[in-house]
């Protein structure tokens, strides 16, 4: 990220930006890409929440269907 803001700063000023606008516009960028990272770790927060009920449901599937199975065989042997 540091190289990218440097060569960013150095582009604008090579442009023709006066020193002002170049820290400016890097500055944006540096916060622009912040957002993106809180949003990435939102993001991975929540999908790491959503696996583990996916898990618990699973287990409880088999558990339901484990007691139905064992109903159905006793119904059968008995």
């Amino acid at each position: 990220m540091a190289v990218m803001v440097v060569a960013l700063d150095q582009a604008l000023k090579e442009a023709g930006a006066s020193e002002q606008k170049a820290q400016a516009a890097v500055q944006a960028m540096a916060d622009y890409n912040t957002r993106f990272d809180r949003l990435a770790t939102k993001i991975d927060t929540v999908l790491a929440e959503v696996k583990a009920q996916i898990t618990m449901l699973k287990w409880m599937n088999g558990i339901v269907i484990g007691g139905g199975a064992a109903l159905i065989i006793k119904t059968l042997f008995t």
